[in-house]
C-alpha cells in the first residue's frame, strides 16, 4: 500500500465512463496528461481530467477513522463495524444490513464488497449509485441480448456514416468522445441529435430534433413502423437470429402508427421526422448513442430497447460503424456490473434468477449460502431505511443525501438509521454528515486497482501517492471487518492483485462459453504482470488476450436459444405532469467543468469559473411570463422543497421547461439541491429514478443586494444570509450572497469580515458598499456589496491580493476599486483549459478573428478538450450579426 517509486506513471482518469488514460508525474511536482496509447483517448484530455493535478491536495480529507464523532485507531473503528453488523444480524437477521456502493469505486473493491455482503454477512440488499445513471441500460441489454453486454466499441462512433445521440450531451459528459465524433466528420456523415434542449452536443447534428420530453419511445417506435412499410428491414436477418419481432411491430403500430401521429406525440415537424427515418433507413453503418437523457425516467428500460429494435431489425448490432452504444455515466459503473454491484444481480455477470447461479457463485466462494435475491434496488432501499428495516447502512465513495431523489425523504432515513457507516476520502459531505462510524477511503492517486469503461476495457488505476495519514484502500478496510467479522479464511488479500486474480477465476469458473462475461485469460497473472496490465475488452479467453472489440456481430445472443428478443414498447409518459401549482418541467443534468457532487472537482478552481453558483435555464419567454431577470436569482418550487440558483435566459431551452445542474449541495450551496425537485418516481424494470422529468413552479427572490466576500482560507463561516454559494479560489475562498432585507453595512461590516475593516467605502444612495480588513499589512477579508449584481466586478486580480504577505500600497489603493487599472480585464472564462475570458475573445474577434479556428491561433481556446467551441462559436455569431445590423 505503497506509491510506486518511479516518478511517472500510466493510469485512468476517475470521472466519467469514456475512462480516459492518464500519465502522472511527481518528479518536481504533480502533473497530468493525457496518454497517447490509451485507446480510449489517445492522448486527449478535458478540462476536468486535465485539471486533476489541482485535486489530490489533502485540504478536506478524512485522514483517521471516527466513531461517535471521536478520533479512533483503526481497530477500534473495525471492531465497531463488526459489533454493529454481528447485533444486528443476531436482532434482526442479515438483511437489516445494507451496502450501498459507487462507480467510483474500483472493480476490486467492489467485487470484496459483494462477497461479504451477499456471500458471507448473507444480505441482498447491495446497490449502487449506477442505478442512478444507467440500470436502464443494463435492463435493455438483459432483455434484447439475454446479458448486459455492450455489443460496441468507441471506434464505432468513428466509423458510423449517421450517427444519432439519444439524450447524451456528450460535449460536456463525454468531451473526448464528442472530440472523436467531431473530428470523425467527412462528407457523407450525418449526426442526428434527439434531446429537448438544446446543448453544446447540438452544434454537431445535421439535424436537431427537440422533441416533447419522455417521448423517446413514440420517436423510435415510429421508427420501427417507417421501417417494416418501407422495405427498410433486414427480413433474413430477423428470421435467422431474433424472435418476438411480430409483437414488437404490433406495439410500435399501436403507439405510433405513422410520421402524423409520431411527430403530433413528440411536438417534432413532420418534416423532420421522416428525414430522420429516411437517413436511418438508408444508413447501414450506424450507431446510436443513448445515455442518461434516455435512461434517467419512468421508461428508460423501454426506451433502450425501442432503439435496440431497430437496430435488430436492421442487422446493426455488433457490426463496424453498426451498433447500438450506451455511454455511460461512470468511470467504473461497468466494473461495478462485472461483479454483482446491483441488487439484482451476482458476481461475474450472474444473476438471481437464472437457474444454478446462487450455488455456483456459493460453491466458488466457499460460503454456506449466497443471499436470496435480489435486493432492494437504490430508491427503495431508503425507503426499507425510512421505515426502519434497514438498521445498519454501510455506504462507500458516493453521496446519496445529494444524488438520490426525494432528498428530504432520504435524509430523513438516513437520520433514523440506528448505524450509519461511510467509507469516504473526504470528511465533510452531505451524507458524512449522518455517519455514526467515518473509515478514511483512498482517493485517486492513492489507490490501486481496475476499471472498466463504456466500451467494455479494464484499464489499470494505479497508485502514484503515498496513503496520508490513516487513509486505507477500500478492499482493505472491507477484508478487515470480514476478519472481525470470523470470515478471515475467506478474505486472505495482500493486495488488490489477489482480489483481480479471482474475479476473474469466477468468472471462468464452469463457464463453457454460456456465460459471455469471461476473463479466464487473465486468471493467472502475475503480481508483475497486474501492474503491468494494458487496456484490454472483455471477454479476454486463454486464446484471445487481446480481447475483443465487439460483440454478437455474428447474430448469436446470450439467449436461452441464441436469439435476439425484441421486445414490445408501449407509450409510458412521465409520471410527474405539469399542472397548475407546478408548470414546469425540470430537468436535471451535468454541466461541463463539474463531476457529481464537487467533492473532487471544487477543489480545483478554475473548474468553478465556467459556471461557479447553481443556476435555471429559462426560455425568454418563461422569463417574461413569470417576472425574471437575466443573472437574477429565482427559486423553484416542487410542494415544501426548494431550488434558488441564478437565472439564465436560454433561447436554446422549450417553453415550459426548465434545467437546473445537479452538482450543488449544502456544502456549496444554502438551496441548491437539484434532487430536491424530483420523485421517488422510478423505471418498473431497472429502478432507475426519472431524474430528468420533474415539475416546479418558479419565481424571483426579490433581493435588496448582492455582495461577493472573500476571505483567507480555512477561516469558519460565521454569518448567515439567504441565498450564498461557496466558491473556492487558489488563495483564498469566496462566497456569492444575497439577502432579502435590508443590512447596515457600516455598522455590521466586522461581522462579515470577521473584525473590524481598515479600508471602507460606503454609498447608500447607489446601494455600493465595500470594505476590507488587513491585519499586519495582509489582506484577511474583503466584501463587495451592490443593489445591481451586474455591477459586482470579476474577481480574478482581488485573489492575487491574498497570494501576497504584504500589499503593496499601489494594490492597497485599488483595493476597493477591485480592479488593478493595469490589469488586463479578461471577463468571464469561456475556455477553461487555458483560461481564456470573454473580453479577450471579444477583442480577438474585434481585431480580424473572424471564426473559431483562428480564435484557437491567436488565444488556444478551443483547442484542448473543446467543450467551449459551442460558446465560441456563439460569440462569433453574435458579433457578426451586431456588424450586420449597424
Amino acid at each position: 500500500m505503497t506509491a510506486s517509486n518511479t516518478a511517472s506513471c500510466h493510469t485512468t482518469c476517475p470521472y466519467c465512463g469514456v475512462g480516459c488514460g492518464v500519465v502522472t508525474n511527481t518528479t518536481d511536482r504533480l502533473t497530468v496528461s493525457g496518454d497517447t496509447a490509451h485507446p480510449a483517448n489517445l492522448g486527449r484530455l478535458c478540462v476536468k481530467g486535465t485539471n486533476l493535478h489541482e485535486t489530490t491536495d489533502l485540504n478536506g480529507r478524512l485522514m483517521q477513522p471516527r466513531v461517535a464523532g471521536r478520533q479512533v485507531a483503526w481497530d477500534q473503528a473495525i471492531g465497531e463495524t463488526a459489533r454493529a453488523i454481528r447485533e444486528s444480524i443476531a436482532q434482526y437477521g442479515p438483511e437489516s444490513v445494507a451496502f450501498y456502493l459507487s462507480g467510483q469505486l474500483l472493480t476490486e473493491d467492489y467485487y470484496v464488497a459483494n462477497k461479504l455482503a451477499k456471500g458471507f454477512i448473507g444480505t441482498p440488499h447491495v446497490d449502487t449509485n449506477s442505478r442512478l445513471c444507467m440500470s436502464s441500460a443494463v435492463a435493455a441489454h438483459k432483455r434484447a441480448f439475454g446479458a448486459d453486454a455492450v455489443p460496441a466499441c468507441y471506434e464505432d462512433l468513428e466509423l458510423a456514416d449517421l450517427l444519432v445521440l439519444v439524450g447524451s450531451n456528450a460535449a460536456w459528459n463525454h468531451p473526448v468522445l464528442y472530440q472523436r465524433m467531431k473530428a470523425a466528420a467527412r462528407d457523407g456523415r450525418r449526426v442526428v441529435v434527439i434531446d429537448p434542449r438544446e446543448t453544446a452536443t447540438s452544434e454537431l447534428a445535421d439535424l436537431h430534433l427537440r422533441l416533447r420530453p419522455g417521448t423517446d419511445t413514440v420517436l423510435f417506435n415510429g421508427l420501427l413502423v417507417w421501417l417494416a412499410d418501407q422495405g427498410g428491414l433486414d427480413a433474413d436477418y430477423i428470421a435467422e437470429h431474433c424472435e418476438g419481432f411480430d409483437d414488437a411491430l404490433a406495439a410500435a403500430r399501436a403507439a405510433a402508427p405513422d410520421v402524423a401521429a409520431v411527430a403530433s406525440q413528440c411536438d417534432l415537424p413532420e418534416e423532420a421526422v421522416t428525414r430522420f427515418y429516411r437517413w436511418y433507413q438508408a444508413t447501414p453503418r450506424t450507431v446510436t448513442g443513448f445515455s442518461q437523457g434516455a435512461n434517467q425516467s419512468v421508461a428508460g428500460t423501454d426506451k433502450g430497447n425501442a432503439i435496440i429494435n431497430c437496430h435488430l431489425a436492421t442487422g446493426r448490432v455488433g457490426r463496424p460503424g453498426a451498433s447500438p452504444l450506451s455511454l455511460t455515466g461512470q468511470p467504473n459503473a461497468m466494473g461495478g456490473r462485472e461483479v454483482g454491484g446491483l441488487a439484482n444481480t451476482l458476481a461475474a455477470h450472474m444473476d438471481y434468477q437464472t437457474p444454478g447461479a446462487r450455488e455456483l457463485v456459493a460453491e466458488f466462494w466457499q460460503c454456506e449460502q449466497v443471499a436470496d435475491g435480489p435486493g432492494h434496488k437504490a430508491v427503495q432501499l431508503f425507503d426499507a431505511i425510512h421505515d426502519g428495516k434497514i438498521k445498519v447502512l454501510w455506504v462507500m465513495a458516493t453521496n446519496p443525501a445529494v444524488s438520490l431523489p426525494d432528498t428530504a425523504r432520504v435524509r430523513e432515513a438516513l437520520q433514523r438509521c440506528p448505524t450509519v457507516i461511510v467509507s469516504d476520502c473526504m470528511a465533510s459531505t452531505d451524507t458524512t454528515e449522518f455517519a455514526d462510524i467515518l473509515l478514511p477511503a483512498a482517493g485517486w492517486g492513492e489507490k490501486d486497482g481496475t476499471v472498466t469503461n463504456s466500451e467494455r476495457r479494464i484499464s489499470r488505476q494505479r497508485q502514484f501517492l503515498p496513503l496520508p495519514g490513516e487513509v486505507r484502500p477500500d478492499w482493505w478496510i472491507m477484508t478487515e471487518v470480514a476478519k472481525a467479522l470470523g470470515f478471515g479464511e475467506a478474505f486472505k488479500y495482500a493486495g488488490p492483485a489477489d482480489v483481480f486474480r479471482e474475479h476473474a477465476a469466477l468468472s471462468a469458473f464452469r463457464n463453457d462459453g454460456q456465460r459471455i462475461f469471461n476473463l479466464a485469460g487473465l486468471t493467472t497473472l502475475s503480481n508483475e504482470e497486474y501492474d503491468q496490465l494494458s487496456p484490454v475488452q472483455w471477454p479476454v479467453l486463454p486464446g484471445a488476450l487481446a480481447g475483443q472489440a465487439r460483440l454478437f456481430g455474428d447474430g448469436h445472443y446470450c439467449t436461452a436459444n441464441g436469439r435476439g428478443r425484441f421486445v414490445p414498447i408501449h407509450t409510458v409518459l412521465p409520471v410527474c405532469q405539469p399542472t397548475a401549482e407546478a408548470p414546469l418541467v425540470v430537468n436535471t443534468g451535468r454541466i461541463r467543468d463539474q463531476w457529481h457532487t464537487m467533492t473532487r472537482t471544487a477543489k480545483s478552481p478554475r473548474l468553478l469559473q465556467h459556471r461557479g453558483e447553481p443556476f435555471i435555464e429559462v426560455h425568454p419567454d418563461d422569463m417574461a411570463r413569470y417576472g425574471l431577470q437575466d443573472q437574477g436569482l429565482a427559486s423553484l418550487h416542487n410542494g415544501d422543497q426548494r431550488y434558488v440558483g441564478k437565472v439564465r435566459s436560454c433561447p436554446q431551452q422549450r417553453v415550459g421547461e426548465v434545467f437546473v445542474p445537479i452538482h450543488w449541495n449544502q456544502q456549496f450551496s444554502s438551496a441548491g439541491l437539484a434532487s430536491a425537485l424530483t420523485d421517488r418516481v422510478t423505471d418498473p424494470v431497472s429502478g432507475q429514478p426519472e431524474s430528468k422529468h420533474g415539475v416546479a413552479s418558479i419565481q424571483p427572490l426579490k433581493t435588496k443586494w448582492h455582495a461577493r466576500l472573500l476571505v483567507r482560507q480555512n477561516r469558519p463561516r460565521r454569518w448567515r444570509a439567504d441565498y450564498w454559494t461557496y466558491v473556492p479560489m487558489a488563495d483564498c475562498d469566496s462566497w456569492w450572497l444575497a439577502g432579502t432585507s435590508d443590512e447596515d453595512w457600516a455598522e455590521r461590516a466586522d461581522y462579515w469580515l470577521g473584525g473590524a475593516p481598515q479600508l471602507v467605502m460606503n454609498d447608500p444612495a447607489q446601494g455600493m458598499f465595500r470594505a476590507a480588513r488587513i491585519v499586519d499589512g495582509r489582506l484577511e477579508a474583503l466584501i463587495l456589496v451592490d443593489r445591481d449584481v451586474s455591477r459586482l466586478p470579476d474577481l480574478a486580480w482581488l485573489e492575487t491580493c491574498f497570494a501576497s504577505d504584504t500589499l503593496s500600497e499601489r494594490d492597497r489603493r485599488a483595493l476597493l476599486a477591485a480592479r488593478d487599472a493595469e490589469a488586463e480585464d479578461i471577463g468571464a472564462i469561456v475556455c477553461s483549459c487555458f483560461q481564456v475570458g470573454e473580453r479577450q475573445i471579444e477583442a480577438a474577434i474585434a481585431a480580424g478573428a473572424a471564426s473559431v479556428d483562428e480564435l484557437g491561433k491567436r488565444l488556444r481556446c478551443g483547442t484542448n478538450c473543446g467543450s467551449c467551441l459551442p460558446e465560441l462559436k456563439e460569440l462569433v455569431a453574435n458579433a457578426v450579426e451586431v456588424k450586420v445590423t449597424s
